[in-house]
Formats: structure tokens, sequence, C-alpha cells
């Protein structure tokens, strides 16, 4: 059977299949696909996107003339920041333009360059200005990680950013303006241009604005700065162009956050960035991996390396703090060039009454040691005054913030908070006498050895008393029992910032790392507060840290910031545990190891004395400050033996008095103000100031010097004999305390005398380096001097005050902590 074309086969019908059509109606068009409706669409939103960025691009040509350095540097003259105290007097300028050193191209050091583009941008020499790789990189991290954790700025896009903000020119569409002022930018400049303008312009911290200066102010020493024949001494030799691989990566690991890798106030952070930074550039090929191994050997510059640019403010070592809350909260061109009216927390009369107070009784080029303070408003969390150093010209270290200090027995309310809190009455009673603990980890062959001073002690006490009365052995066993990470915890809780180490002899203050007295301060205001930690995360310090910004105003007067309106608090201790400290420690200021510091109406703190007599503290509260006070000598660690008129200088004596002349002073201050605002409301307003009270008493008198030797002052004592071991590196240390405040002549009565013993008989004192004198049975509180916990086998002292016979091992302290292997650091004592 065959088909020819469509020719049915014989003998069958042809079916024809057919589907019915639809007319189409006169007068209808056809209907569009959506697709294709929409692909129409999405053409002519592009089109119309491109035409607006090129548009864009076209009009921002004709802001490129005015972004060179020079230029805003010439206009921002008139625009610098101003810096206010806390009644608005002036204290000074945020921007000093004189430390801003423009460098050509060919004066920046290969390697400067190198590595701010291997950390920043490493794609620089190829991006048109924006890099559309950086930013797919930066949605997927975004939007895998859950939030914004990568920018995508390139080098380009930071340095038009910075310099619209300089301008006060941003608007609602500044990051598409950015890109396109970008992208142009790359047209009219070289890359070589852009780079040298960007490094010009960033902030480097500690004051270093633009290269040369960050070169000078971090590695200047190393290069001879202000030498003849030094870096910068003419223009073919500037700082910058001597930068090595090293020293060029630590400055631009900086730029992402120069107060979180500062390299003097977090080294840790800052040396982790700066090896981030070689690796980077040796993996792009600017080093090779023997200089990447040498430079990762290369030291961070410390605070004696550094050479910051001056400080010409009222208060400068408190401005040169509170200047990077600026630039952290507001960007460093804002922060410096905005015009900014910045009111901080510093009351100027309050800060000169601080200076007065330390010059008075510790006079430079005395001989006798420095002194640091700094107060707390107990309401706001702002500092009123910040005592830093002598003279911050010659000495720019700053003992406030950046002194990191043993805090002796400062350190032990913090046991007390966790004992509190963890069920512990104040009112368990301890044994009082020698005691020996195993150190975790050594299987029993090595020792925590606690002594009290003088080999004294009470045969029992209760932890209410051995706080009055510093009693080691109580609260050596007390801590043990509570745990050192949770006294640790309570301590970062309360505010201590810096590490806190978790060896046996932290429970009596012996820590590997000290503690600064801006973070006493702030700790112990917890006390005053009921448990509450006061911070600001838009105007304070890093870290919930203290606050030293008040209020901002832009340029055209508007608020823009207001701590009383951002002021966040936390419970971080309970209401009762507080309350109970707060109690106890004022038992320490009325008759224990801190008298010294009563004034007229409420006063409760801790005296502090380190192994030694290296560190001396008193640290304490009223209604309406927290003060801590630091006496010792900054550059290292000197026995202050005879420093106080022939005797020991321990936390009662020059701390205390410090803190009491501070306090009397502050309250006159307060006093004066109310009665002056009540005297222009004639009424009995309040004019808003910190206090709520005027004192209705006579004033107390400040302490000038200390007491002649005789009946009722300071006499010479003796003390138990044997050796301590100092918690800085020194070995051996103080034969017995010496001297003591006698505290009466009857028998019985307790002595609030800090360095002294009581006279007579059974009488209890407070003492902090004393010895109880006549009589029977007087027990000491004892203050400072602490053995090892144990260096070398055995077990070394500990917790003996000045003068703790040295028990059975080797009393050899390390560092500033001791060796791990006998129960860490010495422990030092109130």
């Amino acid at each position: 059977m065959s088909f020819d074309g469509n020719t049915p086969a014989p003998g069958r019908r042809r079916f024809r299949l057919t589907v019915p059509r639809r007319r189409r109606r006169e007068g209808t068009k056809p209907k569009i696909k959506k697709l294709r409706l929409f692909s129409i669409l999405a053409g002519l939103s592009l089109l119309a996107m491109v035409s607006t960025v090129f548009g864009m691009m076209m009009a921002v040509a004709s802001d490129l003339p005015d972004l060179e350095n020079e230029q805003q540097y010439k206009a921002n003259n008139k625009n610098n920041s101003v810096l206010l105290d806390y009644r608005g007097r002036k204290l000074g300028i945020m921007q000093n333009n004189q430390n801003v050193v423009l460098v050509s191209d060919n004066q920046i050091a290969p390697a400067m360059k190198h590595a701010i583009i291997a950390i920043e941008d490493k794609r620089f020499y190829q991006n048109s200005g924006f890099d559309v790789k950086g930013i797919a990189r930066a949605v997927w991290a975004d939007v895998t990680r859950g939030g914004a954790v990568q920018g995508a700025s390139t080098i380009t896009q930071q340095f038009v950013k910075n310099a619209l903000e300089a301008q006060n020119r941003r608007t609602l569409f500044q990051k598409l303006r950015e890109a396109a002022l970008a992208y142009h930018l790359t047209r009219k400049w070289s890359k070589e241009k852009i780079l040298t303008e960007y490094l010009n312009q960033i902030y480097f911290g500690n004051g270093a604005h633009g290269i040369e200066s960050a070169a000078r102010v971090y590695y200047g020493k190393r290069h001879g700065y202000g030498e003849a024949g030094g870096c910068g001494s003419t223009r073919a030799n500037m700082c910058a162009s001597q930068l090595t691989p090293p020293e060029a990566a630590m400055i631009a690991a900086v730029v992402a956050s120069p107060s979180m890798y500062d390299p003097v106030n977090n080294p840790d952070n800052a040396q982790a960035r700066r090896d981030l930074v070689l690796r980077y550039m040796r993996d792009q090929g600017y080093l090779t991996p023997a200089e990447y191994e040498e430079g990762r050997e290369d030291p961070l510059p410390t605070q004696d390396d550094l050479t910051p640019p001056q400080e010409p403010t009222a208060a400068p070592y408190f401005t040169s703090w509170v200047r990077q809350q600026v630039v952290d909260h507001f960007d460093p061109f804002r922060a410096f060039s905005g015009g900014l009216e910045i009111t901080t927390t510093l009351d100027l009369d309050l800060q000169r009454a601080a200076e007065d107070s330390i010059r008075q009784l510790l006079p430079p080029g005395s001989g006798l040691p420095s002194a640091s303070l700094v107060a707390i408003d107990n309401k706001t969390g702002e500092v009123r005054a910040m005592v830093g150093g002598e003279d911050y010209t010659t000495r720019p270290f700053n003992l406030a913030t950046q002194g990191q200090r043993q805090p002796g027995s400062t350190f032990k309310p913090f046991t007390l908070v966790a004992a509190l809190e963890s069920g512990i009455s104040p009112d368990n009673v301890y044994s009082s006498a020698p005691k020996e603990f195993p150190v975790p980890g050594t299987g029993g062959k090595e020792a925590f050895v606690v002594r009290n001073y003088g080999d004294s002690y009470s045969g029992s006490s209760s932890l209410r008393n051995a706080t009055t009365n510093s009693d080691n052995a109580v609260y050596a066993e007390v801590g043990i029992q509570v745990g050192t990470k949770k006294i640790a915890r309570v301590a970062r809780k309360m505010g201590i910032r810096t590490p806190i180490s978790t060896n046996l002899a932290m429970t009596l203050g012996g820590l590997r790392e000290g503690v600064t007295p801006l973070d006493m301060a702030h700790a112990y205001q917890t006390f005053a507060t009921g448990g509450k930690r006061v911070w600001n995360d838009k105007l304070g310090a890093p870290r919930r840290g203290p606050i030293g910004i008040h209020m901002v105003r832009d340029a055209d007067g508007k608020v823009i910031a207001d701590n009383r309106k951002s002021l966040q608090a936390k419970q971080v201790i309970s209401p009762a545990a507080a309350q109970t400290s707060s109690e106890i420690l004022q038992t320490v200021v009325s008759y224990g190891t801190g008298t010294n510091a009563q004034i007229d109406g409420f006063a409760a703190g801790k005296t502090g004395t380190t192994e030694n007599y290296g560190d001396a503290w008193f640290v304490g509260w009223n209604e309406q400050f927290t003060v801590a006070v630091w006496v010792g000598y900054p550059d290292r660690l000197v026995p202050m033996l005879t420093q106080y008129a022939g005797e020991p200088v321990a936390g009662g004596t020059y701390p205390a008095q410090l803190w009491h002349n501070f306090m009397v002073s502050a309250q006159a201050i307060l006093d004066q103000r109310k009665a002056e605002a009540l005297a222009l409301k004639g009424d009995d307003g309040d004019d808003g100031e910190e206090s709520d009270e005027t004192s209705t008493t006579e004033a107390p008198e400040l302490y000038t010097a200390p007491a002649p030797s005789g009946d009722g002052g300071y006499s010479e004592g003796t003390s138990g004999g044997g050796t301590a071991a100092g918690t800085d590196g020194a070995t051996g240390g103080t034969t017995g305390g010496t001297g003591g405040t006698t505290g009466g002549t009857g028998g019985g009565g307790t002595t609030g005398g800090d360095t002294g013993a009581p006279a007579g008989g059974g009488g209890t004192t407070g003492g902090d380096t004393g010895a109880p004198a006549g009589g029977g049975g007087g027990t000491t509180g004892g203050d400072t001097g602490a053995g090892a916990g144990g260096d070398t086998g055995g077990g070394g002292t500990t917790g003996g005050d000045t003068g703790a016979p040295a028990g059975g091992g080797g009393t050899t302290g390390g560092g500033t902590g001791g060796a791990a292997t006998g129960g860490g650091a010495a422990a030092p004592t109130p």
C-alpha cells in the first residue's frame, strides 16, 4: 500500500481535524504579553538610571578642584570644633592645623603605600573608583552573616567621603554621589595623587592627622625626629619617607579604628591587626616570606616611643582622652573641622581643685611620688576631674587612663561582692591564722601561702571585720571558696576593662596586669548607684567606659547629642550586695584603714598598698562623687619606704589625704554655687548642680603635711620581721612596716589610723602598715606587703602587710604578678 500526497488509502474515509478559531472582534487590539512588557520597562529603567548616573557624574565634575587637601585645610581653619567645660567655659579646640604636614607622593615610603592598599583596597590600581567585586563580596558577607559586617568602599570612595564630610556637604543621595565622584576622580587624577591625598587626609589616632604626623607620632624617635639631621628636619627627609614595612603596617592597621587598634591602649588588638596587614602585604607580593616573618618580630611603639602633638588646652590630659571619643562618635573630619561645639563633662573648678590638692601635698620637683586622680559624678557617670600627671608637655603619658598599676586591697571589694552574691553572710566567721592553699594543677606540690601583716592574727574574724581590718587570711579563704573566675566576672561587670587574671592571689588584689584609676573610679561608682553600672554608647568611652562628652551642638547650634537623653544603666550587682558592701566599706573610713579620708557626712572606700609600697591607692565615694586616687612613681616601680615623712607611703597616707582634700574642696565649690544660685533666685530652689545638699558644718581642714612624730601623731613603730616578695618583679622586699599611727594612749580604743597601731592594750588597728603598739592582743589590719604566691616551689609568702615573714618557700615575685607555678601574683594588701 502506498500513499501519494494526501490521497487516502482505498476503502477508507478521510477525516480532517480542525480547531475552531475565535474571531477577533472589530475594534480590539492584540494583548501584549507580561514578560515582554516587563522587559521593555526594565530596559527603560536601566536607561534612565544610566542617564541619571551619567548626568550626576558630569554634574559633580565641578566639585573636583576643592577636594584637594591644601584647599580643605585652608578652609577648615575657620571651622575647628570647640571644646567647652561642663559649665560652658572654653577648654580649647579639637584641631590644631599646625599639626598637619602635607607631603607629596615621593615623600611617602613605598612600604606605606603598599600597606594601606593591602588592607584597605587591594584592587586600588585596577578599579575605577568603585569596586564591583568588593561590593558583591560585602553584600554576600552581610547577607550570610545577618548584618553589616564588611565594607565595600575603595580608597577613592573613602577619600571622597571624608572630603565631603569636611565640607559638611553630604546629602540624602551621598552614597550615589560619592560613587559617581569617585569614578570621575579616577578620570581626572592619577592613582598616585588620589593615594597621596588620602594618606594626607585620614586620622591615625593619638593626635596624628595625616601620614607625616602619624610617622612622627609613632616612629619619630626611631628616626631622629627633632634632632639635627633626623627625619622631618628638611623637606627632603620627611618621616613618612623613612617608614619600614612593619612600621607602615602598624600605621595602616590603626586606620580602621584608631581607638580599637591603639598600640598603647590596646596592644594585643594592634599587634593582631598589624600582623594581618603584613600577611596581606606578603600575599599580594609586596613582601617576601622572610620580610614578613621579620616584620612580625618588630616591637609595637609604647607610650615612651610616642611623640604626640601638643595639647593646647586648659586640661590636656582630659582633652587628649576625650578627643578620641569625639572622633569615634562623630568621625574624624566632623570631629576636628565640622564646627562642632562639644560640651565636655569636665568641671574646670573641680579640675583645679584636684590639681591643687596634689600640688600642695606632693609638690612637683620635690622628689616625692606623683599622683593621679579621677572624679566621676555618681548620677551621670560623667568625669568631672582628671589628673593624669604633673606636666603634659614633658610627659603626655596619662596615668589616669593608661597607667595600669597593681590595685592592692582596693580589689578586695570585688571579692566581697562575689561572696555576698554567693550567699555568704558578712557575719560568717573564719579563722584568722597562717594558711596554705594548694595551687590548682600542681598536684599539691605547690601552695599559695597567706600571711597577715606582722604575722598578727585575731584567731577568728567575720568577713565584715576582715574588710575593715584587711585580714588577708580570711579574704584568701573566702575568695578561693567563691572562686576566682566569679570574682573576675564581678570586677568586669562593675567596670574594670583591663584583663583580670584568675590566679589565687587575685583574691587579695595580686593581678598579672594592673588597673587604671579611671576604671577603678567607674567600678566603685557602681556601689554609689546601688549596683547599677552607668555608661553611654553614643557619648562614652569604649566598652561601656566612663563618659567624657556631655552635649554636642552642630555648626548651626542644634543639639545633636545629649548624655541626659541617651544615658544607659544596668543592674550588674544586686541592690542588697551593693548596700551591704557600702555599709561595710563605710567602716574602713570611720575606724579602719582609711580614717585620713574622713569628711563631713557619708563616705565609704578602701585603701590599697602593693608590695614594697610601690603603689598606694584610696578609692571611695560620697553622695556626689566617686573618686580614685593613685600615688606612686610613673616610670617604674619604686618602693616608697620613706617618702611619707620618713615612713612608708601606704593607702591610708597620701592617697586617703588627697581624697579628703579634694572632697572638701569640691564640697566648698558646690556649696558656694548653691549659695550664689539661691541669692539670685531669692528662694530655696536648686540650681541643678550635682550636689543636692549643702554642708551645714564647718569644712574640715585640709592635710598639708604629715604630722610630726609624737603623741597622737605618726610615730616610728616596728613590725614583725621577714621580707615579702614584690609584685612588680622586686625580689625580697620590705622588712616590716615602720611607722604607725598611735591611736590614742588609753586602753582598748580602736584606731582608724592607716599606718599605725593603737597604743595601749587590746585595741584593733585598721592599719595599713603599722603594728599594734604596747599591750596585748591588738590585731593589725595590715595593708601593704604581699609575698609572691610561691613562685619557686613550695610557695612564697602572700598576703603579708609589709613585713609579713616569708613563709616556707621562695619569695621571688615575677613580672607584675608572679609566676604561675606558685599560685600567681603576690598578694598586695590594703
